[in-house]
């Protein structure tokens, strides 16, 4: 009988370890340049690709455990560090996650390195998906994508929002409806390669948070990409679309495990955040001297550090719980996935807001990096799907009911 434990093996404590180091000594001596600079941080990735912490075979390696934590274990250890640029080395996951999920071997082996480039000339990969009139209604996508049967090219228009690395990525995935009757059934994603005309970025866009990362509006007039750039092969589209008009199964099942599955990597992130805010507030407590003693002699300081690690702990068993179930195949019977996204992102704005008050009057400057912290997590209540959408989802998924 295998034993129950919760404790990291030497390989997910290496990494911890590893990542955290890089974390500490890299990237937060950057971490208010690059939030102030509101730029691209160039340095620091080429930094992390120098060092192995950047590229295809980092990621795989932590795709690679079984008990499916590492790659968490990574996310929060360089989120500790700093969001803004933790997002700028992580962004790329998203596009090489849809590559890895749905396209073809010979897909993924020509796409997968020009997402990251090298060492010496590092690259980004951006994923767009989101639209003006298209965040969480995805079935509201208005981006389209015409086969060109004679040349063998799909041509895509339309516009996507608030895209990370968008407009200044090596290589653009880009989602778009094929079949306007089928709603979110017909939809495909694409590969839109590097030197691709058509596709522009506009200004970098100047955020509240995460000023770090790169994020920017995306437009495609015609652009036309191989057939080979649709991800999965057209064969593969033409008979998921054949079953989607007959009335066939529904792939939403399949679409709403990949969320499941991703969503514990974004609560991770969070909870680096929250973390780095809750570590820095403690010692703070410990220091500060108010009317003869520490701050945190006083029970309203004790006691509110003393909530914000429990919750910290608690959202991060549930982002461990979901990613053992995900990787393990277990079902998402109550959108545990979802589950632990909400209560990261909603733990990470309150731990930061608490850490501000704890500091008090120095929380709300600069010169203490919370203050940076509450910036960034705020964030992580909107995207990737908002606590409100995250709460629908996890109310179907207990009462069976359509909740609207």
């Amino acid at each position: 009988m295998v034993e129950f434990s919760l404790a990291l093996d030497d390989d997910q404590t290496e990494l911890r370890d590893w990542v955290h180091g890089f974390a500490a000594d890299v990237v937060r001596p950057a971490a208010a340049e690059w939030d102030a600079r509101e730029e691209t941080p160039w340095p620091v990735i080429q930094e992390a690709a120098r060092s192995g912490l950047y590229g295809f075979e980092f990621l795989a390696q932590c795709w690679s455990d079984p008990t499916g934590i590492s790659i968490n274990l990574a996310n929060e250890e360089l989120f500790w560090g700093d969001a803004g640029i933790g997002m700028s080395i992580f962004g790329t996951t998203l596009a090489v996650a849809a590559i890895y999920g749905s396209g073809t071997p010979d897909q993924m082996v020509e796409w997968l390195p020009q997402c990251y480039g090298d060492a010496d000339d590092p690259k980004l990969a951006a994923f767009a998906t989101t639209e003006p009139q298209a965040g969480s209604d995805v079935g509201a996508m208005r981006t389209r994508a015409r086969y060109d049967e004679a040349a063998d090219e799909w041509v895509i228009n339309g516009q996507k929002a608030y895209i990370t690395n968008g407009g200044i990525a090596n290589v653009h995935v880009v989602t778009a409806v094929v079949d306007p009757e089928l709603g979110s059934r017909g939809q495909a994603a694409f590969v839109v390669p590097p030197g691709t005309r058509g596709i522009e970025g506009a200004k970098k866009l100047r955020k509240l948070g995460l000023r770090a990362s790169h994020t920017a509006d995306v437009f495609l007039d015609d652009v036309r990409v191989p057939g080979s750039c649709l991800l999965g092969g057209k064969d593969k589209l033409d008979e998921r679309l054949a079953r989607a008009r007959e009335g066939g199964a529904s792939s939403s099942q399949a679409a709403m495990r990949t969320f499941e599955i991703s969503r514990p990597t974004v609560g991770a992130q969070a909870l680096g955040i929250a973390r780095a805010a809750y570590e820095y507030a403690l010692d703070y407590a410990k220091d500060r001297v108010a009317f003869g003693r520490p701050i945190i002699e006083n029970q309203a300081i004790a006691f509110a550090l003393a909530d914000m690690r429990t919750e910290i702990d608690a959202a991060r068993l549930l982002v461990w719980r979901a990613s053992w179930m995900g990787r393990t195949n277990q079902p998402f019977t109550a959108a545990e996935g979802s589950m632990s996204k909400l209560k990261a992102g909603e733990v990470a704005v309150a731990v930061t807001d608490k850490a501000v008050q704890i500091l008090g009057g120095a929380g709300y400057v600069t010169d203490h990096p919370v203050e940076r912290w509450s910036r960034d997590a705020k964030i992580y209540t909107i995207f990737e799907g908002t606590s409100e959408i995250q709460r629908i989802v996890i109310a179907r998924a207990i009462s069976g009911v359509r909740i609207h």
